[in-house]
């Protein structure tokens, strides 16, 4: 706001805690998230994707010009990044390779990750529409493919003719915390990527919204599209 950005920001914060008591959910539940959608519980452990996607459902019903979701979601991000840079995941390859240059450029590093839907097969489950987790290994994948999954399809207004497009989307999995201080950065909590965000978001302020990317649009089924 003292930036005098020019967006309409709304921000959502999905907090969640795990804590077992008599009512807490169970492996082989079914969770129905706000929009209709039905996850089949792997595993409890992976509680925070399930109000995540409540979230991403919610932040898309404005149809807004960009959806930004951070979260430490996965164990898996860790292992492919480490602990001092953000893994990201994005639908428009183009925003996504712009928020990995600039982070580098402002030493708030973050990686862009592959979007493979080729591992969406992984999500499939006999009794729901997904599984709440993988059964495939790449973890930090199926989780971005997971979140993926609460972003509505549309079309242009009066043009049914048109292939389904989602709204502009980064996903952000980080540590969010540093185990040893560094310069400037001590030890503790650690707004990671934020910084970087943040020139995103005014990028796509000035610009009025996310450009098309020619020859870039992702369709639903397209790369690495499912057997």
């Amino acid at each position: 706001m003292a930036s005098d950005v020019p967006v309409r920001l709304r921000v959502l914060i999905p907090a969640v805690e795990n804590s077992v008591d008599a009512r807490a959910y169970r492996n082989g539940d079914i969770i129905q998230a706000r929009n209709g959608k039905t996850s089949e519980i792997m595993t409890t452990d992976a509680e925070g994707r399930l109000v995540l996607a409540d979230a991403l459902v919610e932040a898309d019903s404005e149809d807004p010009d960009l959806i930004v979701d951070c979260a430490t979601l996965t164990g898996a991000a860790r292992v492919a990044v480490g602990t001092e840079m953000s893994a990201i995941w994005s639908n428009k390859e183009g925003l996504g390779r712009r928020l990995q240059e600039i982070s580098w450029a402002i030493n708030d590093p973050c990686w862009m990750m592959p979007l493979y839907r080729g591992y969406r097969k992984h999500l499939k489950s006999n009794l729901a529409d997904l599984r709440n987790t993988g059964s495939g290994g790449s973890g930090s994948i199926t989780a971005a493919l997971y979140l993926e999954e609460f972003l509505q399809k549309r079309s242009s207004p009066g043009n049914s003719l048109q292939k389904h497009k989602a709204t502009p989307w980064i996903h952000m999995d980080f540590m969010g915390s540093n185990n040893g201080g560094r310069p400037g950065r001590p030890e503790g909590g650690d707004a990671q990527g934020m910084r970087a965000l943040f020139e995103v978001v005014k990028e796509v302020g000035e610009k009025g919204g996310w450009p098309k990317e020619e020859g870039k649009e992702e369709e639903e089924g397209t790369e690495g599209k499912e057997e």
